[in-house]
Order: C-alpha cells, then structure tokens, then sequence
C-alpha cells in the first residue's frame, strides 16, 4: 500500500498558500493597499470556502451526524483533518482485522499480445485511503485554477505596476504558480485514469517531469502575457477575460440543450433537482477556471452520465496532418516574424535615423555579414588583382601627393 504523499503534498500547498496569502494581506494593510488587500483575501478565502464545501460533499458528512467536523470545516482547518484521517488509516493497515475486502479487476498493460485481466483484494483500509485520495486530487484542481491562478496574476500584476518584488509577494507568487503545476499534473492524471478505467494505470517519474515541465511553461507563459495585456489596456482586459470566462462555462450547457438528453440524476442520490443543478454549474465553473489559464484535460459533457468526455476529439485534426511538417512550419513561422521585425527596425521604421546603436540593428547587420561573407569572399578571389603605381601612402596616388602642401 502506498504512502498518501500526494494528500499530504495538496495541503502542504494548501496551508503555505493561505498562509503567504495572509501575510502579504497584512503587509499591504499596513502600507495602506486596500484594494490589494481585499483581492489578495478574496482570491485566498473564497477558494478555501469552496474547498470546504467539496470536501463535505465527497464525504457526505451532510447525511451523518459529525457536528465537529463541520465546525473544523467552518473553520478552514477540513484538509488538515482529512490528511491526518488518511495518515491513520495507513497507519492502522494491518494491526486490525478488517472485516470484509472487495475485489477488482483492472487489465494489466500489453506488452505482447492481449492485455490480461487481473484480480486483486482491497481491504476496507486500503479503500478508504482510496477515497481520500480521490477527494483531495479534485481538490486541488479546484485550489489550483479558482484560487492559486487569480491570485499569481493579481500579484504579478501588482509586482509590474510597482516595478519591484517583496519577499512576502514573491513567496506568494511561488507557491501559487506550484499549486497550479501541481492542479494541473493532477488534471492530468484524472483524465488518464478516466479514460482507461478498465486498466491498472501507473505513471512513471520520468512521465511526472514531463508533465510538470509542460504545465509549468504553458501557465506561466499564458500568466504573464495575461499580466502584460492587463498593464497596458487596464480595464479593458477585465471584459475580455470575462467573456473567455462565459464561453467556457456555457459551452457545455449548450451542448447539453441541444443534445436533447435528460436532466442528470446520478450524481448523489440525496440531492434534489436543484442540488444537483448547484454541483453541475461549480463543475462547469471549474471547468472554465481550468480552460482560462490552460489547456483542459477533461472535457465535460453534462448528457454523458460520467459527465465526462471520454474522447479525445482533439487528436482528431493530427491524424490527416504531418507532425514534423507542422513544427518545421510553426518554426519556419516563427522565425520569419523575428526576421520581419528585426527587418522593420533596421531599413523600415520611420525614425530609424534617430536610434542610436541598438542590439536589434547591430544583430540583423552581423547576421547579413555572415550570410553575406561567403558571397563575399568568392568574389575577391574571382576579381583580377590591379597593378598599383609607387605610392607613398595607401590610397594616395603620386600626382595628388604632389599637390599637397608642405609645411
């Protein structure tokens, strides 16, 4: 059995970042930021309230009588709770008689042949922490893309505005952009799993890297032109973000009408219509939180009764396409704009003449000269050597040495 790592990963994450969030809030009380202060509390509080609200609900702690746990809930202190639960459990493995176990089948991966089905017994333990895992990998998706991604963008919004980085606003900055990696890997992993429930998943650590490394460049690169945009056109960018925001969180309700199926009712079975109306516009919402600041890796369908899209729609435009012909295109692309731009500034901008030397001109000039050098050279090999006259200076023939006067 495995040790819950990855429960106690999410509330280390969890707890660093309220926390960070609340010591910056305090620093900019005292400096008299009011309105950094209440959004660096808003993208803090509001965030963990949701969690809160999940965990109780993955928990049905609603349909049981556990008053003090939902007062700890109240009090923001529910993923504490729960890792210390999940570290019980795995501690308690093994000192105490379990009385029934389950059994599951998942097929084994193919290396040869047909995949082979494989029976295995979960004790009352082990599905347990199972549960728990289950509920803090959802959890931290919803940490990462509804609270960790608004408040890395307030703050480095904040950090281009006063041209300078706090150690508090830059700790801050750093847990975030970790949480939303972390989201992000966990996103990822759910739609592995969802997809292939039929067989028994494993990920690698070189498979973790990969996916870390590609989530944390995508965000931050999507982040910061996010923050770029928003220091110049203000507020204009907020209506932009907004309609993103709508289109992503209406898209799957679209489908769904025209799709012309039935209101889902297996969600909870003690949820009413509405309830269970409630929990599909917050998995909507996060759906369009995550689409925001990254590509999704689940895409909801309300008429499936998983709610989720088990095909992978996009892969379907590649498979008419060449993979290297597209990135030597992009590239190829790529490299054109840079040419064009370095071009413009060095024969075509209209105050070209009052540049001093610059870094762009002075590159675009060394990389004619190298593209130009073979050229170059093979032409003064070919060019027939002159004779030169006697000259007592380079350059300076005889007769227009003599008309120079002497002193």
């Amino acid at each position: 059995m495995r040790l819950p790592s990855s429960i106690f990963l999410s509330v280390s994450l969890f707890t660093a970042e309220t926390t960070a969030a609340l010591y910056l809030s305090s620093t900019y009380k005292s400096a008299g930021d009011q309105v950094w202060q209440t959004l660096t509390l808003l993208f803090s509080l509001v965030p963990s309230m949701l969690v809160q609200l999940a965990l109780i609900f993955f928990y049905r702690d609603l349909g049981r009588d556990r008053p003090f746990i939902l007062l700890l809930h109240m009090l923001q202190f529910g993923p504490i709770v729960r890792c210390l639960e999940a570290f019980w459990t795995y501690g308690s493995v093994g000192r105490v008689e379990e009385p029934y176990v389950s059994i599951t089948r998942k097929k084994q991966m193919p290396r040869r042949g047909e995949p082979e089905e494989v029976e295995r017994q979960v004790g009352q333990a082990e599905g347990k922490l199972v549960t728990h895992r289950a509920a803090f990998a959802r959890t931290a998706v919803m940490q990462a893309f509804l609270g960790s991604a608004p408040q890395l963008t307030l703050q480095l919004y904040i950090c281009v505005l006063q041209r300078g980085v706090s150690v508090g606003r830059g700790t801050l900055m750093v847990i975030s952009l970790l949480s939303i990696v972390y989201g992000a890997l966990r996103c990822n992993i759910l739609a592995i799993k969802i997809k292939y429930d039929e067989y028994h998943v494993s990920m690698s650590p070189s498979a973790y890297l990969c996916i870390f490394m590609w989530r944390s460049c995508e965000i931050a690169s999507r982040v910061v032109v996010l923050v770029l945009f928003s220091s110049v056109l203000k507020i204009w960018v907020v209506p932009v973000v907004v309609l993103n925001f709508l289109a992503f969180f209406f898209y799957p309700w679209i489908l769904f009408w025209r799709s012309h199926s039935p209101f889902p009712q297996n969600i909870e079975k003690t949820l009413t219509r509405v309830g269970t109306a409630v929990v599909l516009c917050m998995l909507t919402f996060l759906y369009a939180g995550i689409n925001v600041f990254c590509w999704s890796a689940v895409q909801v369908k309300l008429s499936d009764p998983d709610l989720i899209n088990k095909s992978q729609n996009w892969t379907d435009f590649y498979e008419f396409t060449s993979a290297p012909l597209l990135v030597l295109e992009l590239l190829g692309a790529y490299g054109a704009c840079i040419f064009f731009m370095l071009l413009f500034y060095q024969s075509c901008h209209p105050c070209r003449r009052l540049f001093t030397s610059s870094i762009m001109s002075q590159s675009l000039q060394d990389c004619c000269s190298l593209l130009c050098l073979p050229c170059a050279s093979a032409e003064s090999t070919n060019e027939p050597r002159k004779e030169l006259g006697p000259r007592s200076e380079v350059g300076t023939p005889v007769e227009a040495r003599c008309d120079i006067p002497s002193d």
